[in-house]
């Protein structure tokens, strides 16, 4: 499977996640500072210190997200590899964050990295994981809460990105299908049967998607079409010259190779 990520959003995140990191450390500086050397304003020092707090914690939620290593998108490529070659993998350059477009029609990928024991019960999730797990969602650590309602929205972006480019008829007929993965090494996925939509670990991807792919549900100018409908990244204009002109090297390359035979 060819995937495409929008490396500019990316590197857009990170410097999202080190400048609220940094601000949110002078901020606790300050802090700090004005406890000691001025007693008298504890009321700012006090403010200080919990907005710096609340801010440093916004980065470590931004830098988890899209600097953890490996990322999100390195983890499903990964794990994607070798099957569905007529299908790409978007990160980051559609209404949702990954998606599979292609014949067989358009997959939304919903990551989470959650830890510990994870399971789908009399319609409500549960994630269990003990004083560890407390720990981690002190540090910016994203709760379990509602993923199939995150499901959703994902799955109503890109509903309403077809129907804004196709008309309603027409993006009625693109099966837009999500699968919710939890790509922590440290997830166990107990018991998921029951969840409203199919919930996996990585190494479960390649498994649920062999035969999926093969399904031909939309035609190659539907696909076209479609994909038109949802990128909105374009790559770099850069990277478009350096094409054209490989391009133009290439057929000059084959005129002279021409006349000299």
């Amino acid at each position: 499977m060819r995937s495409e990520l929008n490396q500019s959003f990316l590197e857009k995140q990170l410097k999202l996640a080190q400048r609220t990191s940094l601000i949110g450390l002078a901020l606790f500086a300050v802090g700090i500072y004005l406890t000691f050397a001025y007693p008298k304003a504890v009321l700012w020092a006090f403010v200080a210190l919990i907005v710096g707090f609340l801010v440093s914690q916004i980065g470590i939620y931004f830098g988890n997200r899209y600097g953890r290593r490996p990322r999100a998108d390195q983890v499903l490529d990964q794990a994607l590899k070798g099957v569905g070659e007529k299908h790409t993998l978007y990160h980051y350059a559609t209404p949702a964050g990954h998606v599979i477009i292609g014949p067989s029609g358009v997959w939304v990928l919903v990551v989470k990295y959650q830890q510990g024991r994870i399971r789908y019960h009399k319609g409500k999730w549960r994630q269990k994981g003990g004083p560890v797990l407390w720990y981690l969602r002190l540090f910016a650590q994203e709760g379990l809460g509602r993923p199939d309602v995150e499901v959703e929205e994902e799955v109503k972006l890109i509903r309403k990105a077809l129907v804004e480019a196709l008309g309603e008829e027409e993006a009625a007929a693109v099966p837009v299908e999500p699968v919710l993965v939890f790509t922590s090494p440290k997830a166990v996925l107990e018991d998921v049967s029951e969840a409203p939509v199919p919930t996996l670990k990585p190494e479960d991807l390649k498994g649920f998607f062999r035969e999926r792919l093969k399904q031909k549900r939309l035609t190659p100018e539907q696909v076209r079409r479609v994909r038109e409908a949802l990128v909105l990244y374009k790559p770099p204009k850069k990277a478009a010259e350096d094409t054209a002109s490989a391009k133009a090297s290439k057929a000059k390359r084959g005129a002279k190779a021409k006349k000299k035979g």
